[in-house]
């Protein structure tokens, strides 16, 4: 048994985004989970919980076709704005 509910059985986190990411067609470089769930929480916690899929939905959309640079400029857009939302 693991500690990491992202590893649990039946909840493999990379094992699901990788597959996730084949299907539709993602690149799975540009999908680092661990920033991500950072950013998510961020978000969770500075606005409201359910703020975090649309956001993650709209930042989704905004790096849409570019690379992972652009991605970590993005979710950094999103972790500066959580931190002056008030």
């Amino acid at each position: 048994m693991t500690d990491d509910p992202r590893r649990a059985p039946g909840a493999d986190l990379p094992v699901w985004i990788d597959q996730l990411c084949e299907a539709l067609g993602v690149d799975r470089s540009l999908v680092d989970i661990d920033r991500i769930l950072e950013v998510s929480s961020s978000v969770a916690h500075r606005v409201a919980r359910p703020a975090v899929p649309v956001s993650m939905f709209v930042a989704g959309l905004a790096a849409a076709g570019t690379d992972p640079a652009t991605v970590e400029r993005l979710l950094a857009q999103i972790v500066e704005r959580t931190d002056a939302w008030q």
